[in-house]
């Protein structure tokens, strides 16, 4: 599940991303590390509302599959209107965080990334759903095997 929305938020280049300058700042929007934390109740709340629409298509396209198989006919009516309703919303609530120029790195986990400026290079500040508060940074490539404690 999700790979028919998510790619848009891990291809390419997104629009987030600043083109190559000659100060090859990769990012349009930087983050300080109180706007970072300030975002994150509005980002739980987010995230909840996301996955609890994540569950409830899980749920549908599970039913919808098991009747399609023993009754080998298309199918509509409310379970698939909610279902697409619940998608499109998730959908939505990626793109909230995305406009603000947040990350999406991994939706189960609420793992996200805020392009940051640290000692004068871009860097990420790096957060996930668990955690209470942002405590990790990492260079752009090294991605969250190679976070590091602020």
């Amino acid at each position: 599940m999700g790979a028919a929305f998510l790619p848009r938020f891990w291809s390419g280049r997104d629009r987030n991303v600043a083109p190559t300058s000659k100060h090859r700042m990769q990012f349009k929007k930087h983050f300080s590390i109180e706007e970072a934390r300030a975002l994150l109740p509005e980002l739980r709340a987010i995230f909840k509302d996301a996955h609890l629409r994540r569950n409830r298509v899980r749920d549908a396209d599970e039913k919808l599959g098991k009747l399609v198989s023993t009754t080998h006919c298309d199918l509509g009516g409310p379970t698939v209107t909610g279902m697409l309703w619940d998608w499109l919303q998730m959908n939505q609530q990626l793109h909230r965080i995305q406009e603000r120029g947040v990350v999406v790195k991994d939706f189960d986990r609420g793992l996200l990334d805020f392009p940051h400026l640290r000692e004068g290079r871009e860097v990420f500040l790096c957060w996930e759903l668990d955690e209470d508060d942002i405590e990790f940074w990492h260079d752009l490539d090294t991605g969250y095997a190679g976070r590091e404690r602020l």
